[in-house]
């Protein structure tokens, strides 16, 4: 884990410290999700602005099954993202991303950083595809994922529900971890986003 504890640059002179989410951080985190407009949190798998939610989070943290990068700035989190594995069966070759950026810290390249960040750590550990579900209605993140070579596998109708209790489809895109990869280190290189 050591390997993912590093320091970037954003490209407009930010300084950020990456590392894997521990226990103690659980108050941090839950005060970054706390702060994110109620817009936002609509787009959550689960509403992290609540305590027992993130009490949960923080209690089942297991690196094999999951694994979540935080990035801080001056001692608040500003960033969030997530590898979820598959150990067993017929699926665990691939492995599911999610990713939250502060809206302060968002058009930065601090979520390029982060995934490329969980997709190397995929690809030490033999994850050949990657794959990301939204909301249809997230169309930025489908044009972010898109314009990193995802493709758009499924669409369930009236999949999912919002913490407002309106029903929406559930869009799954999918892509192959090398391309992936070459791919974000391209993004990277070409936003001058330094990381050490």
């Amino acid at each position: 884990m050591d390997q993912l504890h590093k320091t970037a640059i954003l490209k407009d002179g930010s300084h950020i410290t990456m590392r894997p989410l521990a226990r103690q951080d659980g108050p941090a985190l839950l005060a970054f999700f706390r702060a994110m407009p109620k817009d936002d949190r609509l787009f959550l798998r689960e509403d992290l602005s609540k305590k027992e939610v993130m009490d949960r989070l923080i209690e089942g943290l297991d690196y094999e099954k999951s694994l979540p990068l935080i990035a801080i700035v001056k001692s608040t989190i500003v960033g969030y993202a997530t590898i979820q594995f598959n150990k067993y069966g017929w699926q665990r070759h691939m492995a599911e991303i999610r990713c939250v950026i502060s809206r302060k810290y968002q058009h930065k390249s601090l979520a390029t950083i982060l995934l490329s960040e969980l997709v190397s750590y995929a690809d030490r550990k033999g994850i050949l595809m990657i794959s990301a579900k939204m909301m249809d209605s997230q169309k930025s993140a489908q044009r972010i994922l898109h314009k990193l070579g995802f493709i758009k596998e499924a669409e369930l109708e009236n999949f999912v529900i919002d913490i407002n209790g309106k029903t929406h489809n559930l869009i799954v895109m999918v892509n192959n971890v090398s391309e992936l990869w070459k791919k974000m280190e391209d993004l990277l290189i070409d936003s001058d986003v330094k990381t050490y």
